[in-house]
C-alpha cells in the first residue's frame, strides 16, 4: 500500500497492527526512506512512493506482491503516476496482480478509464456539522501573535483538541512559545513537522491522554492522510510554504504563501478624456 508520505505510511502501519492486536513488523510492516520495519512474516507492506519505485526498478514483475494499493492518490506526485504507469506494465505481464486506487476527492471514472474501465466502489462516509470562525487579519500584528490569540480562543470557547495550521518550522517554534506560558495546566503542546524525528511525530498524532487536551502545531503534512483522535478545533493560519521555481536563478526557493489567494478585482476601465458635443450649424 502506497502513502504519499513517511508520517502517514508509519501511521497506517501502526493502526492496521494494532486492529490486529499485533506490534508493527509481524503481519503488517513499513518501508519508508532511512527506516523500515518488516520481517517474513509480514504479508502487507505500507511504503511511499518514492521506494515503491526503486521497488519497481529493481523488480518490474512486482514477484511475490499480490495486489497494490494506491492511497491518497489525488495528490498526484511524480513518484506516483509513474508508480501507477509502471504498475500497469507489470499487470500486463501478470494477470493476476490486482491494483486499486483509492481516493476520497478524485475523479474516479477518469482514473477508472485509466485501469482499463475497472469497477468503481463508492463509499459514503458520515457527515457531522462544522462550524466556520473568520478572523480578519491584523496587517500591524505578527502572523504567530494572531494565531496565538486564536487558539486560545478557540481552547477556551469549545472542547477537545486543537489542530493548528502553520506555514513552517520557524511558526510553529514561535507559536509555541507562546502558548506555553498561557494554556492552561492540562494542555500539551506537540510540534508536527517534516524534521523531527519519528518519535516526536508518532507522539503528535497519538491521542492525548484521559483527562488532558493537546494542541498539535502543524505544517501542511498533517492536511492529508493523517486522522488525529480527539480533535475538534481546526485553526488555519491561512498561509504555507511552497517550492517556487526561479527562471532567473534556475533555483527553487521556498516562498511564504496564501493558501487561498485573494480575488483580485478587476481594473477600472480608463475614462476618456471629456470632449465637448459638437454642435452642426443650422441648416439654411
Amino acid at each position: 500500500m502506497l502513502e504519499p508520505r513517511r508520517l502517514a505510511a508509519r501511521a497506517a502501519a501502526a493502526q492496521m497492527a494494532r486492529l490486529l492486536g499485533e506490534d508493527v513488523g509481524q503481519t503488517v510492516g513499513y518501508r519508508v526512506r532511512m527506516d523500515s520495519r518488516v520481517s517474513a512474516r509480514t504479508r502487507i507492506e505500507v511504503v511511499t512512493e518514492g521506494v515503491f519505485t526503486r521497488m519497481l526498478l529493481d523488480d518490474p514483475e512486482l514477484t511475490g506482491i499480490a495486489a497494490v494499493l494506491f492511497d491518497e492518490f489525488h495528490e498526484r506526485s511524480l513518484d506516483g503516476d509513474l508508480g501507477l504507469a509502471l504498475t500497469l506494465d507489470a499487470a500486463a505481464l501478470r494477470p493476476d496482480l490486482r491494483v486499486l486506487v483509492m481516493s476520497a476527492t478524485i475523479d474516479g471514472a477518469h482514473v477508472a478509464r485509466l485501469l482499463h474501465d475497472a469497477p468503481v466502489i463508492e463509499s459514503q462516509g458520515r457527515a457531522f456539522p462544522v462550524e466556520t470562525i473568520h478572523r480578519e487579519p491584523d496587517p500591524l500584528q505578527r502572523l504567530e501573535d494572531q494565531v496565538t490569540s486564536a487558539t486560545l480562543t478557540a481552547l477556551r470557547d469549545y472542547e477537545g483538541s486543537a489542530l493548528v495550521f502553520l506555514p513552517g518550522q520557524g511558526e510553529i517554534t514561535r507559536v509555541a512559545e507562546r502558548l506555553a506560558a498561557r494554556v492552561p495546566a492540562n494542555v500539551d503542546i506537540a510540534p508536527l513537522y517534516g524534521q523531527l524525528t519519528p518519535s516526536e511525530q508518532d507522539r503528535a498524532i497519538r491521542p492525548a491522554e484521559p483527562g488532558r487536551r493537546k494542541v498539535v502545531l502543524a505544517t501542511s503534512i498533517a492536511e492529508t492522510s493523517l486522522t488525529i483522535d480527539g480533535v475538534r478545533i481546526v485553526v488555519d493560519s491561512g498561509f504555507r510554504r511552497v517550492p517556487v521555481y526561479e527562471p532567473d536563478t534556475g533555483l527553487t526557493t521556498l516562498q511564504t504563501r496564501r493558501v487561498s489567494p485573494r480575488r483580485r478585482r478587476p481594473a477600472p476601465r480608463p475614462r476618456r478624456p471629456y470632449q465637448p458635443r459638437r454642435r452642426h450649424p443650422p441648416v439654411e
